[in-house]
């Protein structure tokens, strides 16, 4: 649930775009996958269904979802405004008691016989076509206008509501990825170590988690964001680490490859010493009006002057963190994002595909201020700079 004053703010802001582009009213779609644009209005999300939420240009919301949910909704949904739409509910079952409606009598009920030319989607791509299927149907003529992108960068320069949620989320981080740290063990399974993890991040009160926790020890390392099996530790071998608390729907993300036994080889050392120097040259990078492709174009070049370890390069080396652990903008090779103060994003430098050492990941999270950056975790960043003492 979103506090009040931050609610309003909100609103008036998704008002505000209503009322810019002549819009009687706003769709913003969200299921389970797509829970962006829906938790930052509601500051909820279901189980097993999915729906949208209409606003007005009036200032009217309501969540349209399934019964299933609804009663979940009018506990923890910010807006308490519920309406059941056959298309959001679990196929073939049935809530005998539950008043189903459509969404023509949704929009007669606010509109009454007002033939309402033209509506504005959030999430038109994300939509499902039995969706759109069903609303072009049920508001025959009326005429579907995509803000998605309007809508979306509104989450793009952090509230001070929002800084804390992040801030917390990181708080949560620090702490239980201490304790997997002290887990690490030869004959430990990637699963038990994932376990330590999401047990401390829920007692600590994370909600949700923005990725599976990642756990892959030698070779598995090669996936990227590979999720924890019943494999075993070795001595000697790295592991890849990554965890993503979400704290009142706001993610955090702690990344990072260590040696399962703590003593690694001179060739291990080197490499986890060039993660720590591009990491460092990428930090320093974070300021008011650094250009997405130039923070790309640098590090590139600094890993192919490594003995040419760009071709293990798979994601950008910077994204924007919130409702979820990696989110537009990116800052990749084409990017022409800018950052600004009051963004929140992640240095998260990553090489993958390596021969001998498979995958390896240094990432946390920063603020953006009018000079520079703020990180959110100092341990996880003083850790990280501590690979090139290696």
């Amino acid at each position: 649930m979103i506090e009040e004053k931050e609610f309003k703010r909100r609103k008036d802001n998704i008002v505000g775009i209503l009322k810019e582009n002549k819009l009687k009213a706003g769709l913003i779609y969200y299921d389970e996958l797509n829970i962006g644009n829906g938790w930052y209005l509601s500051g909820w999300c279901p189980q097993f269904e999915s729906g949208s939420i209409l606003v007005t240009d009036e200032g009217y919301a309501a969540m349209l979802g399934g019964p299933e949910s609804e009663p979940f909704a009018k506990m923890d949904c910010t807006i308490k405004e519920t309406k059941n739409i056959p298309v959001f509910m679990v196929p073939d079952e049935e809530y005998p008691y539950a008043e189903i409606v459509d969404f023509k009598t949704v929009f007669n009920e606010i509109f009454g016989q007002a033939k309402i030319d033209k509506i504005g989607i959030v999430g038109m791509n994300s939509m499902p076509y039995g969706v759109y299927s069903l609303l072009s149907k049920d508001l025959e003529g009326t005429e579907f206008i995509d803000i998605t992108d309007q809508y979306e960068q509104l989450r793009v320069i952090k509230s001070e509501y929002e800084k804390e949620q992040i801030k917390r989320s990181f708080q949560i981080a620090d702490q239980a990825f201490k304790e997997m740290l002290e887990n690490v063990k030869e004959g430990v399974t990637e699963t038990y170590l994932a376990g330590i993890a999401e047990g401390k991040m829920r007692m600590l009160g994370a909600n949700r988690f923005g990725f599976q926790t990642i756990v892959a020890a030698g070779e598995r390392g090669c996936g990227v964001v590979p999720t924890a099996t019943e494999r075993t530790l070795r001595s000697g071998e790295m592991v890849l680490l990554g965890i993503s608390p979400r704290y009142n729907g706001y993610a955090a993300a702690a990344g990072l490859s260590v040696v399962v036994g703590g003593n690694p080889t001179t060739e291990q050392k080197e490499y986890l010493k060039m993660i720590g120097e591009a990491y460092l040259t990428t930090r320093e990078m974070l300021k008011p009006g650094m250009v997405g492709r130039d923070n790309y174009k640098k590090i590139k070049k600094f890993f192919a002057d490594k003995s040419g370890h760009e071709k293990h390069i798979v994601c950008p080396f910077v994204h924007t963190i919130g409702l979820y652990e990696a989110e537009s903008p990116f800052y990749g090779p084409n990017s022409d994002d800018v950052l600004a103060p009051g963004m929140t994003v992640c240095v998260d430098v990553s090489l993958f595909g390596h021969p001998v050492f498979s995958g390896i990941r240094a990432e946390t999270g920063f603020l953006i201020t009018s000079d520079g950056y703020k990180p959110f975790s100092t341990y996880l960043d003083n850790m990280i700079e501590d690979l090139i003492d290696l």
